[in-house]
């Protein structure tokens, strides 16, 4: 399942490739004010936005050069500067445009999920995985949950898509899904329970504890998956790659960090003695 993750992943990011090629035309619009404008269009036309229109902007601490900005859209999609920014300024402009050039492209029919790219992209994962027709019929195998998956998610966009596989990316790169298996829970139940529960707190914190486990289990565990998060999140930003995967996966690892201080600080209160 964690290959077929991969695979549908690089194939949503291959549909955003060709997106950087048109930043030039761009130039001459206010690509923040336009972005906002965009969201709040799609909202009064009946679009379901659950936490609103609003268009979140961080931008990360540095006193100096190159600056660097990250956007969450509405629908929980994450994009950043991509681009050398000699200003605050210029990195919001920046992660705003490759924004703007993903929400109106992601408009486009030929980014709806489809009778036809259902089958194609299960055609390409049984060639991939040298599976049988028969394994793409049946919801207990990887390529049989991966159809269940698609066609669950039948007329909605690759970005609110891609905003469901942000889940799972997690829930496979954190462990969960092994240890769902281990107690006996198919794939289909699992798709069926997180393909409806969003990406919340309660799940990051449960993901922070277990990286808490991990690192007093393994010393310094954290730290190097932190600086792996780090590199892969500044190639993939550079690239203008869709990011929340990796932005969830660095803010999760960071939120461990800070629970694993005050796990083993002494002078914590739930570590000090009682007399």
């Amino acid at each position: 399942s964690s290959l077929l993750l991969q695979s549908l992943t690089c194939r949503l990011e291959a549909q955003n490739h060709s997106l950087l090629n048109f930043t030039a035309s761009l130039s001459v619009v206010n690509v923040v004010e336009a972005l906002q404008e965009f969201w709040q269009m799609k909202q009064s036309r009946g679009a379901d936005l659950k936490n609103g229109a609003l268009v979140v902007y961080e931008m990360v601490p540095s006193n100096s050069p190159p600056y660097v900005c990250y956007v969450t859209l509405p629908g929980g999609s994450c994009f950043g500067s991509f681009q050398f920014c000699p200003t605050k300024a210029e990195a919001r402009r920046s992660a705003a445009k490759i924004a703007l050039m993903n929400s109106v492209f992601n408009e486009h029919p030929s980014r709806r999920i489809t009778d036809e790219f259902i089958e194609k992209s299960v055609s390409e994962a049984l060639a991939s995985f040298n599976g049988n027709r028969e394994e793409a019929d049946n919801p207990n195998t990887g390529i049989g949950a991966f159809r269940f998956m698609l066609e669950s998610n039948k007329g909605k966009s690759m970005l609110e898509f891609q905003e469901l596989m942000t889940v799972f990316q997690l829930l496979h790169w954190n462990g969960s899904l092994k240890a769902m298996r281990e107690r006996q829970c198919s794939r289909q139940e699992v798709l069926a329970h997180y393909s409806h529960r969003a990406l919340d707190d309660d799940i990051r914190h449960q993901m922070a504890l277990d990286w808490v486990s991990r690192e007093q289990s393994v010393p310094g565990a954290l730290s190097r998956e932190l600086a792996s998060t780090e590199r892969e999140l500044d190639e993939a930003r550079l690239a203008g790659k869709e990011l929340r995967f990796h932005k969830e996966k660095k803010d999760i690892l960071l939120l461990a960090a800070g629970q694993n201080v005050s796990t083993t600080d002494p002078a914590t209160p739930q570590n000090r003695v009682q007399v």
